[in-house]
Formats: structure tokens, C-alpha cells, sequence
């Protein structure tokens, strides 16, 4: 058997479960770290329940990811996890699920692994979005899972802290109100509500034009150009005003 037949009769297995993306649907992306409970608390010891030099990770990561080769006009990170939304029009890989996980993980995870020095890995998942409105839906979720983990993350470590085990700390917070926790909070010291907001909201990576100022040589004039760069958002809008910006971002970028 010649080999261009032989390579095609092999291909049709290699793609029988490959699935594309169809144009006019949203993408969205969100990876996730494997095994990043162990990582963190008994690999590299972060301080918990936030951790500078996590998030700085997480956002290096993030920012590689918005320039890796996919049209992607929008990144979110919060805890140890990541997502991105595509430009609508991107076409990598012929929208090709299989090709867009496994090349998202790979790049996080390297990117993720050479900033910490230690090796970790991501998983990925694609998101089919239909319309708009379910982009904003998507989002607003991933925000709000920052706000509950966040809260609960705070209440957990606070207990810890004070020598209660895994077990009882957890139990004790179980099935317990948004105002429970953020009275008990209040008891021991901590204002939640004056926290930082990326530590409530997440963290966001987008593109933005901004001016910079330049010196022509051949008429001797200074000159203002407009560029785009990354820009990341500690401070992400809340709520209806978050969700109407997201639908903004999207049509715009």
C-alpha cells in the first residue's frame, strides 16, 4: 500500500471523535489546575487562603495564554483556574475542540510550570456559548464561584487557624448563610467586604489602546501613536455593570 493511502486510511481513526466548533458560536475555554490542592498546601506551602506569588503565577499564565496563538479578546482568572473568551471570528485549528484542549493545556502548563520552577499541569475544556447573552451568563458564574469559593476560602482558614481540624471547620460552615459567614468573619478581625477585590471578583486580561508619545527623526516632531496592550484588571466591575461591559468587550475588541 502506497503511503498517502495508507496515511489517509489511519486518519479517519485518528479523527473519528473530533468535533468542531461551528462559526457563529461563542468559544469560551476554561482550564483548570490538576491536583493544585496538593501543589499548593503541601508542595510549595502558599499561604492560604490568598497568596501573592500564586496569583502572580496565575496571571503570568493568563497573559501567555492571550497570546499564544488564538484570537482570544478576553481572560479571567480566579483561584486555580482560567477563562478565555474568543474573538467570534477566530478560526484556529478549524475551531477543532480536540486541538484547542490539548494546545491550551499544554501551553499553560508550561508557562504555569517555568514561573514556578516546579511542574504542574492544566486540564481544559471548550464552552460553546450560542449568543451573547450566554457569554455574559458565563462569565457573571465564573465571578460569582470567585465571590462563594472567596468567602467560603476565608471562613475555612479562619477556623483552621484558630485549631480546628479539616473535618470540623468544614462541618461547621456547612449549609451556613452569605451573612453567617460574614458575621463570623467580622468577629475575628476581618472586614470582607474591605478586602481587595481580586480576591472577590478574580482578575481579568484584556487588550486596550492607549497613546504613547514618540519622536519622528525626519520632520524632528514629537508624534503620539495609539497601541494596543495587555492590561490586567484587579478591580473587575461587579454585577449588571460587569455583565454590560463583558457585552461590550466582546463587540468591540
Amino acid at each position: 500500500m502506497k503511503f498517502n493511502e495508507f496515511d489517509l486510511k489511519m486518519r479517519k481513526y485518528e479523527e473519528s471523535l473530533d468535533q468542531i466548533i461551528l462559526p457563529d458560536i461563542y468559544i469560551a475555554a476554561r482550564l483548570d489546575g490538576r491536583s493544585f490542592t496538593r501543589l499548593t498546601k503541601e508542595i510549595c506551602q502558599f499561604e492560604a487562603p490568598f497568596d501573592i506569588c500564586f496569583r502572580d503565577y496565575m496571571v503570568e499564565t493568563l497573559r501567555h495564554l492571550m497570546d499564544c496563538g488564538f484570537r482570544i479578546v478576553y481572560g479571567f482568572t480566579e483561584s486555580d483556574e482560567i477563562s478565555l473568551l474568543f474573538h467570534l471570528e477566530d478560526n484556529t485549528f478549524g475551531r477543532k475542540v480536540r486541538k484547542i484542549n490539548t494546545t491550551l493545556a499544554g501551553e499553560a502548563s508550561a508557562a504555569f510550570s517555568m514561573a514556578l520552577g516546579k511542574q504542574a499541569t492544566f486540564d481544559c475544556r471548550v464552552i460553546p456559548l450560542p449568543n451573547i447573552e450566554r457569554v455574559q451568563d458565563y462569565f457573571m458564574w465564573r465571578q460569582e464561584d470567585a465571590h462563594r469559593n472567596s468567602l467560603n476560602a476565608y471562613c475555612y482558614w479562619t477556623l483552621r487557624k484558630e485549631g480546628k481540624g479539616k473535618e470540623e471547620a468544614t462541618m461547621l460552615l456547612e449549609g451556613k448563610s452569605v451573612a453567617y459567614k460574614n458575621e463570623m468573619l467580622f468577629e475575628h478581625g476581618i472586614n470582607y467586604n474591605a478586602l481587595p477585590n481580586w480576591q472577590k471578583r478574580g482578575i481579568g486580561v484584556y487588550y486596550r489602546t492607549v497613546c504613547k508619545e514618540g519622536y519622528n527623526p525626519m520632520n524632528k516632531e514629537t508624534v503620539i501613536t495609539e497601541r494596543r496592550e495587555l492590561f490586567t484588571d484587579y478591580d473587575l466591575k461587579l454585577g449588571e455593570e460587569y455583565r454590560q461591559w463583558i457585552c461590550q468587550l466582546s463587540l468591540t475588541t
